[in-house]
């Protein structure tokens, strides 16, 4: 009996780590928006690739971390020609058809002895008006969850209760959400886990712990300060079918375009500090949360790494969408 408590504190450990969400928590969310809501896939035009790397509570062992690859495309037929003498001058239209955007995103999430590998399928299609953008998107996900026994040590291994439960645990499900665009400010909803699965970890007792909806809400605006600066604040809600809420309150400055630097407040007490650079159309960013609780004594904060390549010519993207 001690030996299913144990597993059930573990799992009730996980989903309360995760604020409930049960999913991969991400701090540079304006660089890749597509990671929360796939109805942003193809929506710049571009084709990008995404690779984050987060690791959290860095220096205490077994402590949580995520790695995402993502990858985004839209499905053009023919394109209009950018042209002007100023890249802050030229007008692009969106290209003929076009309005089908496709997004694969490959995700490995571990936190002590539970660890989720999985994939994200996603379909996107944009309605264009004369300087906005509609979007609508759908995610087909497939997940893996594993219990490492390495790291869960029983007095008794060959019990029968610890023998009767499934290492490995695979949860399909979905997603949904809504992006709009327009030349200085955007918006989206996104819901994910919409099927509730259960993960069943056990044959009985432990086998009732559903994927919770989670429900995200995010936006931001861009104000030009001056001819080199840009100030863009934007904030995300996010909240889970528990009737948790939480909320990231950020404020960017972008510099000609190419470097930037910000700060988020997340409720729970944690700040974020991030920096990042574009050199053509390779973006990097780094994140650094601090924890103003007592875990910072006993780690080394979190660190986030986010790299971005971005494929296609100028004429592909629409020029009044997101700077990265």
């Amino acid at each position: 009996m001690k030996k299913l408590l144990y597993i059930i504190l573990l799992l009730t450990g996980f989903l309360v780590e995760t604020n409930s969400q049960q999913v991969p928590l991400y701090s540079q969310y304006m660089l890749n928006g597509f990671l929360l809501n796939p109805a942003v896939a193809g929506s710049e035009g571009y084709t990008a690739v995404n690779l984050t790397a987060r690791e959290q509570w860095l220096g205490m062992s077994h402590a949580p971390g995520t790695y995402a690859l993502s990858f985004q495309t839209r499905i053009l037929k023919k394109s209009y020609i950018s042209r002007g003498s100023s890249v802050r001058k030229r007008q692009s239209r969106g290209s003929r058809g076009g309005k089908v955007g496709l997004g694969g995103y490959f995700f490995n999430d571990r936190n002590g002895a539970v660890e989720r590998i999985g994939f994200k399928g996603s379909y996107a299609y944009h309605i264009n008006f004369s300087h906005s953008q509609l979007s609508f998107g759908l995610s087909i996900v497939a997940t893996q969850f594993s219990l490492d026994d390495d790291l869960i040590k029983f007095a008794d291994p060959g019990d029968e209760l610890w023998l009767g439960a499934h290492k490995s645990v695979f949860i399909p499900d979905a997603d949904f959400g809504v992006y709009y665009t327009a030349s200085n400010y955007w918006g989206g909803f996104s819901v994910d886990q919409l099927f509730e699965s259960i993960l069943k970890i056990g044959d009985s007792g432990y086998d009732r712990y559903v994927m919770e909806r989670n429900y995200y809400l995010i936006g931001g605006y861009d104000f030009d300060v001056n001819r080199d600066i840009v100030f863009s604040p934007s904030s995300l809600l996010k909240y889970s079918e528990s009737g948790k809420i939480q909320a990231d309150i950020t404020g960017k400055f972008y510099f000609q375009q190419t470097y930037w630097g910000g700060l988020t407040y997340r409720t729970g007490h944690t700040i974020i500090v991030m920096a990042g650079v574009s050199v053509d159309k390779l973006i990097f960013g780094y994140a650094y949360d601090i924890g103003l609780n007592s875990t910072m004594k006993h780690s080394y904060g979190t660190h986030e790494f986010t790299f971005i390549a971005k494929f296609g010519d100028s004429a592909r993207r629409y020029r009044w969408l997101n700077r990265f």
